[in-house]
C-alpha cells in the first residue's frame, strides 16, 4: 500500500521539505510504496527576500520567480489550486473544484497573509515591500520623492522577516544621503524597544542615533489620516510623513483555525518535534506556525529537515527522533553597501558581528543561489 505524503504550500518550507522528502525515500518513491505531492494555489515560486531590492532598483521582480515544476524532483506530484477543507480526521484535503486528495502524512507550509485593511487608512497611505507590486510602487514613490520625512511604521506583529523594517530604515537613509536629497527618516515599532530581540535592538539603536533616525518604540498604530499625512497610535502620539512605509499587519490562514488546527489561523505546533497539537499525522512549518521564531525562510529551511527526518522514519516503520533545535541565521543590511548577521538557537542568545562590505556581498551570492536551497540541495 503506498504511503501518501502531502505538503500544502509551494513556499520556501514546502518546497525545501518536498525536495528532500523525494532525496531521501527515492527508493521507495521509484519502488511506488510513497507518493510525495505539494499543493499550491499557484504554479509559481516566489524568494520574497528580493522584493526590498526591488524597492531600491536594485533587483526585478522577476528574480524573485521561478515555476515549481523547475524547482520540484521530477518524482514530486505538484497539484496546483485552492484547497478549501482539511480534515484530519478523514485525512483528507478539499479543492475548490470539488476534488480532494487523500493522505497519510500532511505538513502544512501555508505562510502568512497580508491585511493591512485592519488598520484605517494603512492600505491607501503607507507603501510596502511585502509584495511584488508593493515593492515596485515604492521604487516608483522613492524614485519620485524630492525630500521631507520618510517614516517606516511596523504596523503588526509578528511578521515576516524579522529584520527587514530595521534593514529598509538604514538602507533608505543611506540611499537618500548618497542622492543628496533633504530628508528625514522616522520609524516606528509597537514593541518596547525598536527590535523585539534585544542584541539587535542594541545594534540598530546606536546606528539609529548616529544616522538621525528618530525612533518611536510601543507606537502601536490605530489609523492612518492619508489627508493630514499623519500616522497615529493608540496611546494619542501623532508623527507626521510625506511618504509612509509600513510593514503591513499579518495574519494566518482560515483554513488552519477551520481545521481546528490552531486559533487565528496559526497552527499549533510542538516547538520541537514540529507536530501540530491538535491532529495526528500532521506538521507544520514556517511561517503558519504559532512557534516564538521569527517567520523567516532560514527557519523554515531548517524546520523542513527536521520534518523530512520524522517523515522518513515513519515511513519506515521507525520511531522519528528528530527534532528543531531553534536555529535562526538571518542577514541583516547595514545600509545599501554594508550588512551583519545574526544567529541563535533555543538555546543561545543572538549575536551580531561587525557589519562589512563582505557579509552584504554575501547576502547578495546567497540571494543568488537561494535557488538551490529551495531545490533542497544546500
Amino acid at each position: 500500500m503506498t504511503t501518501r505524503l502531502a505538503v500544502l504550500g509551494g513556499g520556501t518550507g514546502g518546497t525545501v521539505l518536498a525536495n528532500k522528502l523525494a532525496a531521501k525515500l527515492d527508493t521507495e518513491i521509484d519502488a511506488g510504496d510513497v507518493e510525495v505531492t505539494l499543493i499550491n494555489e499557484t504554479a509559481t515560486h516566489a524568494y520574497k527576500p528580493v522584493w526590498l531590492y526591488v524597492a531600491f532598483g536594485r533587483a526585478d521582480p522577476s528574480e524573485a520567480r521561478r515555476p515549481l515544476d523547475d524547482l520540484l524532483d521530477r518524482r514530486i506530484r505538484l497539484r496546483t489550486g485552492r484547497i478549501t477543507d482539511v480534515d484530519p480526521s478523514a485525512k483528507r484535503l478539499q479543492f475548490d473544484d470539488g476534488d480532494t486528495l487523500g493522505y497519510d502524512y500532511l505538513t502544512v507550509a501555508t505562510g502568512a497573509r497580508l491585511v493591512p485593511d485592519r488598520i484605517p487608512g494603512l492600505a491607501e497611505g503607507a507603501h510596502d515591500f511585502y509584495s511584488a507590486d508593493g515593492a515596485e510602487r515604492l521604487r516608483d514613490a522613492l524614485a519620485d520623492f524630492d525630500g521631507g520625512r520618510v517614516v517606516l511604521t511596523v504596523a503588526g506583529m509578528p511578521h515576516m522577516c524579522p529584520a527587514a523594517p530595521v534593514e529598509f530604515t538604514l538602507m533608505v537613509e543611506d540611499w537618500l544621503r548618497d542622492r543628496g536629497v533633504d530628508a528625514t527618516v522616522g520609524y516606528t515599532a509597537p514593541t518596547e524597544r525598536t527590535h523585539k530581540l534585544p542584541p539587535v535592538a542594541d545594534w540598530a539603536d546606536d546606528r539609529f542615533e548616529a544616522r538621525g533616525v528618530e525612533s518611536h518604540t510601543e507606537f502601536a498604530v490605530d489609523h492612518v489620516d492619508t489627508d493630514d499625512r499623519t500616522l497615529h497610535a493608540e496611546d494619542g502620539r501623532t508623527v507626521d510623513y510625506d511618504l509612509l512605509v509600513s510593514i503591513p499587519p499579518h495574519a494566518g490562514v482560515d483554513l488552519v483555525a477551520d481545521a481546528g488546527l490552531g486559533d487565528d489561523g496559526w497552527v499549533e505546533t510542538d516547538p520541537r518535534t514540529l507536530a501540530a497539537v491538535h491532529a495526528e499525522d500532521v506538521y507544520a512549518i514556517g511561517d503558519t506556525t504559532d512557534i516564538e521564531r521569527p517567520m523567516a525562510g532560514s527557519v523554515a529551511h531548517y524546520q523542513a529537515g527536521t520534518v523530512a527526518d520524522r517523515l522518513a522514519a515513519s515511513v519506515r516503520g521507525h520511531t522519528p527522533t528528530a527534532t528543531y533545535d531553534g536555529k535562526v541565521l538571518c542577514f541583516l543590511e547595514a545600509g545599501m553597501d554594508e550588512a551583519t548577521f545574526v544567529s541563535f538557537d533555543y538555546d543561545s542568545m543572538p549575536v551580531l558581528r561587525e557589519e562589512s562590505r563582505l557579509v552584504h556581498w554575501a547576502k547578495g551570492a546567497y540571494n543568488e543561489a537561494y535557488w538551490l536551497t529551495a531545490r533542497g540541495l544546500i
